[in-house]
């Protein structure tokens, strides 16, 4: 029986240990203490950031960053389509309502020609939206700029959902650290983990601080117990930001095995008919967070839920891309603005195994099983 190969599994170095170990020693378990204040300090400075807030997962640091702009209820905001529903879950815990744009080609990421011109519409008839929620998608920067630029001219503050972005670079610099606020994701199977965790960043010193009050159960400075906000247990634990410590360290040695995992799958792969693979954009180097290819059934002789069963068959974990928001139940009633291009990578999308710590046999069954799927289309007819 062959070994179970997965998607993205998380990847220890040498350090983490020895931080957790720290924090053991010196009695510093709560979601408080030196190893959370270390980690936004040295977050901040891998990525550029001016502040850094370390919480309890990605989500809540979406959750707080809505709350720190304003979001309430009745209001809209814009948001990718293409991502997963945690990007999108926060703005309706806020009583607002999302409002869901489709992906471009080029990086599969927020169409900025889509972005802008529902924001002159919406500007037009007055009802433009309290924020806009832009998603870094699969370890890829989207086109950042004309984004900005659009919601600059309107006051619409910018929050960037770069949890799987981070190692990426637009322009010479970090996704994340462009809009008001930007969000990182540490979940077990992102380019670094810290079990489960998360960061806001912000060069506002304010918001940073405010963020930190509400993830701490917004309590008021008095020695008794006083609380004049409601508040949210959202603040990171030091052991698990002693574990973040440590990945912090080889985030450029993981970057480089993932998109060495590309780089072996594009060469082996990416001349069989009808597999064309995630683009990387001119303006930015991706990470290759997951290696994510189309297949076209006409052309390839199967589709990608075949690849993904025969895969599974081989103890070899692989998922579609993540199925656009605007076609979630949960999400029926909310406008859409455009939907195709993420429906159709989405219908014919599949994420391979990505892990860092893959070996090159590894690789070499997850080729030759997709390989053998193909069937040149004059043996079907």
């Amino acid at each position: 029986m062959n070994k179970q190969i997965l998607l993205s599994t998380p990847h220890m170095g040498d350090r983490e240990l020895e931080f957790v170990q720290e924090a053991f020693a010196t009695n510093w378990i709560a979601p408080v203490g030196p190893h959370v204040d270390a980690f936004e300090q040295e977050f901040c400075q891998v990525t550029g950031a001016g502040y850094a807030a370390a919480v309890s997962s990605g989500t809540a640091a979406i959750h707080l960053a809505l709350r720190l702009i304003g979001v309430e209820s009745g209001d809209e905001v814009f948001c990718s389509t293409l991502t997963f529903a945690a990007t999108a879950n926060p703005i309706v815990y806020q009583g607002a309502k999302p409002v869901f744009i489709d992906s471009d080609r080029t990086s599969w990421n927020m169409n900025p020609d889509l972005l802008q011109a529902a924001l002159e519409h919406r500007a037009r008839i007055g009802k433009l939206p309290k924020a806009v929620v832009l998603v870094h998608l699969y370890g890829q920067s989207a086109d950042i700029d004309p984004i900005l630029k659009a919601c600059d001219r309107y006051e619409i503050p910018l929050i960037e959902d770069a949890a799987e972005a981070l190692g990426a670079t637009y322009k010479g610099r970090h996704p994340g650290t462009f809009g008001k606020i930007g969000i990182y994701s540490f979940n077990g199977n992102k380019i670094i983990t810290t079990s489960g965790g998360g960061m806001l960043v912000s060069d506002d010193p304010d918001l940073v601080k405010k963020a930190r009050f509400l993830a701490t159960q917004a309590r008021d400075p008095a020695p008794h117990y006083q609380h004049s906000e409601i508040g949210f247990n959202y603040r990171l634990s030091n052991v698990l930001a002693g574990i973040g410590r440590g990945q912090l360290q080889v985030l450029s040695d993981r970057v480089a095995a993932r998109r060495r995992n590309f780089e072996i799958y594009q060469q082996a792969l990416g001349k069989l008919p009808g597999i064309e693979f995630m683009p990387e954009a001119s303006f930015g180097r991706a990470t290759r967070w997951l290696t994510c290819l189309t297949i076209n059934p006409q052309v390839f002789g199967a589709d990608r839920e075949q690849v993904r069963l025969a895969l599974a068959a081989q103890q070899i974990e692989a998922r579609p891309v993540w199925k656009p928001l605007h076609l979630q139940p949960v999400f029926a009633n909310c406008e859409a603005i455009g939907g195709s291009v993420a429906e159709e990578l989405f219908t014919q999308g599949l994420c391979l195994p990505s892990g860092s710590n893959l070996t090159d046999e590894d690789l070499e069954r997850v080729i030759n099983a997709i390989a053998k799927m193909h069937h040149p289309i004059e043996q079907l007819i």
